[in-house]
């Protein structure tokens, strides 16, 4: 069972991985705790956003929308690799889930099939927004894919996890398919050698 790091602590690991950080308005304190609590923390979970333009991506992850109030993420990594503190604490990324697979997830073992929406994600993921249309097409730059090897191995190094806590929504959610463009296999292979 892990404690979520402090805000201070993760932008450390975050500095500490050689990650270009933006910290943007009040993102230490921005967060869904209101609605629920944030932690035991048990990995870290990858999506695209489907929207263009670091800019708008970054007002869209931080702000939400009418339907789901942000922020939608912890951090937002742009095409350049940059990655953007919107906010810390529960965040309106992950939604519910399968339990099965973060059983999987805290014993670091392979993950099963994602079948049922019964587990509150948000409460248990750290979560990383990453720019992309998220259509097949869109490239995924290689300075945005290492930083978010970068990013997520920076998470695991702290709470020693191995790439195995590395997850993408697709695996936790049925029905979603982010983020897409690159395998969450590879992803975690990359993960997995920046670690040793």
């Amino acid at each position: 069972m892990s404690p979520p790091m402090s805000a201070s602590t993760f932008l450390d690991a975050l500095h500490a991985e050689g990650l270009t950080i933006v910290q943007h308005d009040k993102w230490r304190t921005h967060n869904r705790n209101d609605k629920g609590p944030w932690g035991p923390v048990h990995g870290v979970m990858i999506h695209h956003t489907a929207t263009t333009g670091a800019e708008n991506t970054v007002r869209t992850c931080r702000e939400g929308h009418a339907a789901l109030p942000g922020p939608l993420c912890h951090g937002v990594i742009t095409k350049d690799g940059s990655v953007h503190l919107v906010g810390y604490g529960r965040a309106n990324h992950a939604g519910l889930g399968d339990g099965d697979v973060l059983r999987a997830l805290i014993a670091e073992k392979g993950l099963p099939a994602v079948n049922e929406s019964s587990t509150d994600g948000n409460r248990h993921f750290y979560g990383f927004e990453c720019e992309n249309l998220g259509d097949g097409k869109d490239p995924w730059p290689d300075v945005q894919l290492e930083a978010v090897e970068k990013a997520t191995a920076a998470i695991c190094r702290h709470h020693g996890w191995t790439a195995r806590s590395v997850i993408g929504h697709l695996e936790w959610q049925p029905g979603k398919r982010d983020p897409r463009g690159f395998s969450m296999d590879s992803m975690r292979a990359r993960v997995h050698e920046r670690l040793k």
